[in-house]
This record gives structure tokens, sequence and C-alpha cells, in this order.
């Protein structure tokens, strides 16, 4: 059986720090062309990121990608444009009504190029508190030390 091949683009390291990630989901997305070759050398950004749902489709708005210095109609693409995710009709269904539920929202967490196909994966989000933060930032910290101290031994 083959490996998949699998090529990452881009992460938002951001994520997990803002959001208590609860479940994740792969999804694929509609691009053109420029914009494919773009991903291709690295240039989005998903710091900003989120999903909404339009008419029975999912969305995917505020990801940067770069336009594509080599292509013939340059500045004719929004870098910004809401860009559709192929999901199966089920699947947005389910997420729609997990993000109806309260604070939880869908983020993009990474771009990546599974066997020559540009895909997302998605994060059902609750935004951290900063309190919540402190907390994840001391558990790792005894967590470091907890391995440094069982190294030594």
């Amino acid at each position: 059986m083959k490996k998949d091949s699998i090529k990452i683009v881009c992460q938002n390291r951001k994520a997990r720090h803002e959001y208590e990630i609860l479940d994740t989901i792969e999804a694929g997305m509609v691009l053109l062309g420029p914009e494919v070759k773009s991903l291709r050398d690295g240039r989005a950004n998903l710091s900003d990121g989120y999903v909404i749902f339009q008419h029975g489709e999912a969305w995917l708005h505020n990801v940067h990608i770069s336009p594509y210095p080599n292509a013939t109609n340059i500045g004719a693409l929004d870098p910004l444009r809401p860009r559709k995710l192929l999901l199966h009709k089920r699947e947005i269904r389910k997420l729609m009504g997990r993000t109806q539920e309260r604070g939880l929202t869908l983020i993009p967490l990474k771009i990546y190029f599974r066997d020559g196909k540009a895909k997302v994966e998605l994060g059902l989000a609750r935004g951290k508190k900063l309190y919540d933060k402190r907390e994840t930032l001391k558990r790792r910290a005894i967590d470091r030390e907890m391995q440094k101290r069982f190294k030594i031994r």
C-alpha cells in the first residue's frame, strides 16, 4: 500500500495557543491555477482565517494566498477572496450544527498538498480565556521540567 505524500504549505501555529481544538477535519479547496502555483511556493497566510456556511456550502474567508508573480493576469485575483470548501453534505450539516453551539468556530489549521491536491485541515475550536492560556503554559513548563529530570536519572 502506497504511503500518502504530504507537503505542508503553511500552518496556523497561533491557533493552538488562542483556541482549544476539539475536532479536526480535512477538506479540499476550489482554487484557480495561479493560486495553486503560489501555494506550491509556500505563499499563504492562515492567521485570520475562518469558515462560514452559506446556502448549504462551506466558504473559507480571510485566508491570504499571494498572487503568483509569473501569472499572466497579475492583480486580477483578490488574495483574500472567499474560497469554497469541498465537503460532503453530511459533513457540512454536522459542522453547521456544531458551530451553532455557543462559542464554537471553524478555523483553518494548515494547508498542505496530499497526492498533488491542495487540502486544508480545519479545526472545530473554542476560544481560550487568558487564564486558560496561562494554565497551558504552566502545564507545558512542568512537563518539560519532568522530562529533564527523567533524563538526568
